[in-house]
């Protein structure tokens, strides 16, 4: 990002978080971040670009902080717990904000539709850094998931007023460890031996 660019956002998150996200126009973006508004238009064409920006900044931090090496000891759901406290470590700073973008697309459907790609992405991204493939149908199953937790722990997140998160790490904690029940018990099924049976008693519900 440029500096014009992390002016503008920075702007933009200080007014959501002070003010209600609809009274909130590109021109005042404009005018606190000393900008033309075609300049900013040039730069974010409205505030859907906006929170795209913010959560790519947001991932950037949490992509920088993980380790280049995996350590063999921790589990999938070890290095995604950890990716994930990285991440609302990087919005603690920003709840106001966050709750203004939520309850907008709350009341504003259309919102909650265009923002559906940059989350998406998002979601891919920790999933990535976490080592857990993020691509295809499986993947896009797995995005989907994250999402799920990610929504149910941002309840906590928002009231969270420990030092450490620690209400925050104990919700992503069992939402994560019900998250890898469920993902064994559907691969028991999924994955179950597909070879062919020997006699027609194996066929049998009874046997």
């Amino acid at each position: 990002m440029t500096a014009a660019h992390e002016a503008a956002l920075d702007v933009f998150l200080g007014l959501i978080a002070d003010k209600d996200f609809a009274a909130v126009t590109l021109r005042d973006v404009a005018q606190g971040a000393n900008l033309g508004l075609a300049d900013l238009y040039r730069l974010y064409p409205d505030k859907v670009a906006l929170i795209a920006a913010f959560l790519a900044r947001v991932d950037a931090d949490v992509l920088a902080g993980t380790p280049r090496q995996s350590d063999p000891e921790e589990t999938a759901r070890d290095r995604l717990f950890d990716t994930m406290m990285r991440r609302y470590d990087a919005l603690r700073p920003h709840r106001a904000a966050l709750r203004a973008i939520r309850g907008a697309s709350r009341r504003d459907p259309l919102l909650t539709l265009a923002l559906g790609p940059a989350l998406r992405r998002s979601m891919a991204a920790m999933l990535e850094a976490a080592g857990v493939p993020s691509d295809g149908l499986a993947g896009a199953l797995q995005q989907n998931g994250l999402l799920a937790i990610h929504y149910a722990v941002s309840r906590i997140f928002d009231r969270d007023e420990t030092g450490d998160l620690s209400k925050t790490m104990a919700a992503l904690d069992g939402h994560l460890k019900t998250a890898e029940k469920w993902s064994q018990l559907v691969g028991k099924y999924v994955k179950r031996p597909t070879s062919k049976r020997s006699t027609p008693e194996a066929e049998s519900p009874a046997a």
